[in-house]
Order: C-alpha cells, then structure tokens, then sequence
C-alpha cells in the first residue's frame, strides 16, 4: 500500500486532471487508485465549490482563474483534510497543520518556486479564520498568530 502522502498526491493530480480536461473522475483516477484516494478525490470535488469560494476570499489579489490548476487542486485537498476530517476514510485525520504542510511539500514538488509560500498563505488564512478566537483573547487581532505561517 502506498503512503499516505503519496496517495493524497494521486488525488491531487486526478483532480488538476479533470479540471483541466473535464473529464469525468472516474476516468482521471486509475483503476488501482486507492480507497483513501478515491475518497479525497470525490470529496474534494464534491465540496469544490465551497473550496473555491474560500481560496477566493483569501487569495489576495488573485481570481481563482488565475491561480494554477495544479495550485487549486492541491489547496482543495488540503482544506478538505483541515475543515473536513470525518469525510476522509482514515483511522486518525490529519491535523490541520499537518494537512498544510502535505500541501505546501506537494507544491514544493510540482509547482514554481512562488506557490509553496501562496499555498501555505491561503491554508493559514482560512485556517486562522476558521478556528475559533483563543480564550483570553482582546479581540483585537494582537493575539493572532503573523500571517503567512502554518498557525501552531
């Protein structure tokens, strides 16, 4: 069985595969793709549009058309590992910093030397924007973590 990692890349590519294509799914995973694989893949797309609408809110300055198809993949299975743990078969989810740092390596791996830092940006800001204030906090922002980190 393949790592992990290697499998969330198979889904990564399946999906910048039908988006770039239109093909259906079915046809950009290969007949050996894994459960897990399958499963991040058709999640993903099943929750692209809810996806979208959130790398759009936080890519600064950027329409999601033109951000890279492969970015966009990688961000989508990123943010269904972080804000959406219970649709993706594994016995212990990845935490949601965990998840960032999948996608940044991928992007790392297969993208210019610019999307690492976008992709890790617009996982943190979404993140950040997602968990609930700290206890204790001023609301202020001051306790807010420096964007463009993985928040810890």
């Amino acid at each position: 069985m393949a790592r992990r990692s290697d499998q969330r890349r198979e889904a990564v590519f399946a999906l910048y595969q039908h988006d770039l294509t239109g093909r259906p799914l079915d046809e950009t995973l290969s007949r050996e793709a894994a459960p897990f694989t399958r499963a991040l893949a058709e999640a993903a797309l099943a929750r692209q549009a809810e996806f979208d609408g959130l790398i759009s809110r936080h890519a600064e300055g950027w329409t999601l058309q033109r951000i890279a198809p492969l970015e966009r993949s990688i961000m989508r299975v990123g943010l269904l590992e972080m804000l959406h743990p219970s649709d993706v078969p594994a016995e212990r989810p990845i935490p949601p910093e965990g998840a960032i740092d999948e996608a940044v390596e991928t992007a790392k791996a297969y993208c210019g030397a610019e999307a690492p830092r976008f992709v890790n940006g617009v996982l943190a800001a979404i993140l950040r924007e997602q968990r609930p204030a700290p206890a204790g906090g001023n609301g202020n922002g001051a306790d807010r973590r420096p964007k463009g980190g993985v928040p810890r």
